[in-house]
């Protein structure tokens, strides 16, 4: 009896094992798959790309006349002021670590009601030009809303040119509420007419994990004719957010410089807009209120780090209105760390003022910086 006990003992030992064994193995092949399937679905869109043109316009520009021009990133509709975002992470000034809780928008009808609400804010801006980031087209984060769509059919007098900068297979984390599969980008709104536009692909993080998570970063390049034969470069851009140690910002920035100073230096008007994902200067990187440590993903931009004949426009209430807040913790104004890494850089020939547009972020984790400005003669 007990030979059988121990006979049905080691079985019943032998038949766990396997089972935990067959448990191990359907694990790594389905995390092995799962790879693979990102793998296989990932790619990067090639430089110097043609950019369609969607109901271009005949205007054209002309020197000393005055024009307005906004930049605001819309976080795809998700960034209400009860929303946190699963990649960002802080520290409370007691010590708390801090961590973002959504992978995708809250609902549906958050995205609709934010969307409209960015379209709201850009109506009364009234900007020549709008420059947007992260809009998307057709996304699980935002619930497949086009908000392209929704935005252009908003401004039917415009012409317009959207940029991929986005486009990931499906991101099955955090577990709990999946990021999910993304088409977004940038979408360039103009009242005068583009003679061309490109997608200029920046440098980026290929590193295995980081390359499935972050964007496929670049800038949209637009011409626009001058009267005399001259040409506005206008760029819409959107640096690299998630950079350790602010190396691969870097490498964006000189690429980016590279361009301005080769079109200026061509006698060409050049104005950049966009989310640089860097504080524009020393003083906005910690002119506000918080109850948050300086964060690490914060890089600080400088004029010194700027090409030749390109200016760094700092707002003219630059330490009174932040454009951007940490989405790490719900938003509460003078709790969140805030900065200013929205805005525009000029060429020397472009006279230029800015302003911080304050919305309270109600709409994204971002404000609007609107920009008045004149090409000289």
């Amino acid at each position: 009896m007990k030979n059988q006990e121990k006979r049905g003992y080691r079985l019943r030992i032998t038949v766990a094992v396997k089972i935990m064994m067959a448990a191990i193995l359907l694990c790594v092949l389905v995390i092995g798959g799962y790879v693979a399937y990102m793998q296989l679905h990932y790619y990067r869109i090639e430089d110097h790309t043609a950019l369609e043109i969607e109901d271009n316009t005949e205007g054209v520009l002309k020197t000393g006349e005055t024009y307005t021009a906004v930049t605001y990133n819309i976080g795809f509709g998700a960034y209400g002021p009860d929303y946190s975002f699963f990649m960002d992470t802080g520290e409370m000034k007691d010590g708390t670590l801090t961590k973002g809780e959504h992978g995708k928008a809250i609902s549906r009808k958050s995205v609709e009601e934010h969307t409209e609400g960015a379209i709201q804010e850009l109506q009364k801006l009234d900007a020549d030009f709008m420059l947007l980031q992260e809009v998307d087209t057709d996304s699980d984060r935002s619930y497949h809303v086009d908000q392209s769509r929704e935005l252009t059919e908003a401004f039917p007098e415009y012409g317009s040119v959207f940029a991929n900068n986005f486009h990931s297979a499906y991101l099955f984390y955090p577990f709990s509420d999946p990021h999910g599969a993304v088409q977004a980008g940038l979408l360039s709104l103009c009242r005068y007419e583009i003679a061309d536009a490109e997608r200029r692909s920046y440098p980026v993080d290929n590193s295995f994990i980081t390359k499935f998570t972050d964007l496929d970063r670049c800038f949209a390049l637009m011409r626009l004719p001058v009267e005399g034969g001259r040409e506005l470069v206008l760029i819409n851009s959107h640096m690299s957010a998630y950079d350790e140690g602010g190396l691969i910002r870097t490498q964006q920035l000189e690429l980016l410089n590279s361009v301005m100073e080769e079109e200026y230096s061509a006698g060409n008007y050049v104005i950049v807009g966009g989310d640089f994902n860097h504080a524009f200067g020393e003083a906005a990187a910690e002119g506000f209120p918080s109850e948050q440590k300086f964060p690490e993903w914060v890089s600080v931009l400088t004029q010194e780090d700027m090409a030749e004949g390109i200016t760094m426009l700092r707002a003219e209430n630059e330490l009174e209105v932040p454009t951007c807040r940490g989405a790490d913790i719900v938003y509460t104004k003078g709790i969140n760390y805030t900065t200013v890494v929205d805005g525009f850089l000029v060429s020397d020939n472009v006279k230029a003022t800015a302003v911080n547009v304050d919305t309270d972020f109600a709409f994204s984790d971002h404000n609007p910086v609107k920009l008045e400005f004149e090409l000289a003669k």
